[in-house]
């Protein structure tokens, strides 16, 4: 095994800029009474709304039941509506009300910052190429991830 040292380690950056991502990110949606799941379900229904609870927990990266709780939480505030599935009577679909809508558009607003400085970091070769190596990155992590056997 080779002894490099574990700060100079590609799964180390990554980690490091996930966190300071999530750091970022939480610290200004906390200022909107939001987390990050939720806000990340407001972005997702307005990109694409009417979603199920299966359908949203994919999309955060969390569990159906983690995200029963979050859509409960979010529908008493009114940031989004519930209604039964025309097709499955226990399937609630999601979709943002007015409230939730503008909500979003602020905290997006504030959100973006962070994006236009990350890009302004780069010349837009380099933006291009680093969009390539994260896509390549994330692509092997997928590639590389153990699956349970099957049954």
């Amino acid at each position: 095994m080779s002894e490099v040292p574990v700060e100079e380690y590609l799964c180390t950056r990554l980690r490091r800029a996930e966190q300071a991502l999530m750091a970022h990110h939480e610290a200004v949606l906390r200022t909107y009474g939001l987390t990050m799941t939720q806000y990340t379900v407001l972005l997702t229904l307005s990109r694409a709304d009417g979603r199920s609870g299966a359908q949203l927990a994919r999309a955060c990266g969390v569990s159906q039941q983690s995200m029963g709780t979050v859509l409960n939480g979010m529908q008493a505030k009114e940031l989004i509506s519930r209604t039964a599935s025309a097709a499955h009577a226990k399937v609630m679909i999601a979709t943002l009300t007015d409230t939730g809508r503008d909500l979003l558009d602020r905290a997006y607003q504030e959100v973006i910052v962070l994006e236009r400085a990350l890009t302004d970091r780069f010349s837009a070769d380099e933006h291009r190429q680093f969009c390539e190596f994260l896509d390549r990155a994330t692509a092997t992590l997928i590639e590389q991830t153990p699956t349970a056997p099957a049954r």
